[in-house]
């Protein structure tokens, strides 16, 4: 049945009148006669019955305006936006790809706020090794998070974050001897962090429009590993601005400003469009969303990836 004849049934048997019923549907009284007319043909009963200057239900109709106010109110549900989503009885694994460096600082934050509205959602955290290729759109990836680049083109996305980049070596490191320009900074080793093994990046064409050169010494797939390596040696990596400062003191390292004209990080996330007008997943972007914006003892500092600053 037409779920418009449903509606005109429900305001009638409401308003026991056409001329109120009409205005109830914002439409004319002539309509919803043609439609009651059609509602008798239908339902096997004339519904509405005339007494004295007004209209009375039969028993038929009696019967039919509870059921059809609850089968109304049902198809509302179910055609409204997020219809019936309640977190607490939600059951997935989200699936999201993000460096380490993310993981680190979010990941603990995330499932906390996670887990207080939704205690049987889990979480999968993938590498970036799946970057670049069709996880979003074949469905292996809920959400990416970071630098993003490299997307088909139908994915959608949304900023979260400019964070700039910093230096970082052991508290003891010769290079805090004196101020940290960018002769000093070219003259130190260098950590590179790449996936792929790049030695090359955007440090490296600052350097040289300044007539510089470093020595990328060594170069680790991760920002952990550039950390903890770093930790035990005079090489500098590069970190972002605030990531986790607590963390980073315990360590015995020390960050510092780039000495170099570079361009902050833009990060956010994205996700493919069938998931757009997911409930669930749209709940669980927002609470990402949030915990990027307000990771616990800093600024947003502490998500992200990075490309191969190598």
């Amino acid at each position: 049945m037409d779920l418009n004849l449903l509606r005109v049934l429900d305001a009638l048997l409401q308003e026991n009148s056409v001329t109120r019923a009409a205005e109830r549907l914002g439409t004319s009284p002539a309509a919803v006669s043609r439609t009651l007319a059609r509602l008798r043909r239908t339902v096997g009963d004339p519904l509405l019955v005339r007494a004295g200057q007004g209209l009375v239900p039969t028993p038929r109709a009696v019967e039919l305006r509870e059921e059809v106010g609850v089968l109304l109110r049902s198809c509302d549900s179910v055609l409204r936006p997020g219809a019936g989503f309640d977190a607490v009885h939600l059951q997935r694994t989200f699936t999201v790809q993000a460096a380490d460096l993310l993981l680190v600082g979010l990941a603990g934050s995330l499932i906390e706020r996670i887990h207080a509205q939704a205690p049987q959602v889990d979480v999968v955290f993938l590498p970036e090794a799946v970057e670049g290729g069709p996880g979003l759109r074949q469905g292996w990836v809920d959400v990416e998070l970071g630098v993003l680049g490299h997307l088909d083109p139908e994915i959608r996305t949304r900023p979260l974050a400019r964070m700039p980049l910093v230096g970082i070596a052991r508290s003891g490191h010769p290079l805090f001897d004196g101020p940290v320009d960018a002769r000093r900074f070219a003259e130190a080793d260098h950590i590179g962090i790449s996936r792929l093994g790049k030695r090359l990046g955007p440090i490296d064409g600052a350097l040289a429009e300044l007539g510089l050169r470093r020595r990328t010494a060594v170069v680790v797939p991760s920002h952990t590993s550039a950390m903890m390596l770093a930790r035990d040696s005079d090489l500098v990596a590069l970190s972002l601005a605030g990531w986790l400062p607590d963390t980073v003191e315990a360590m015995g390292l020390r960050t510092f400003p780039v000495p170099l004209d570079l361009e902050p990080l833009d990060l956010g996330m994205a996700w493919h469009p069938r998931n757009s007008a997911d409930p669930g997943h749209r709940w669980f972007r927002e609470h990402l969303a949030a915990a990027v914006g307000v990771p616990p003892g800093m600024a947003a500092a502490e998500m992200g990836t990075t490309p191969g600053y190598g």
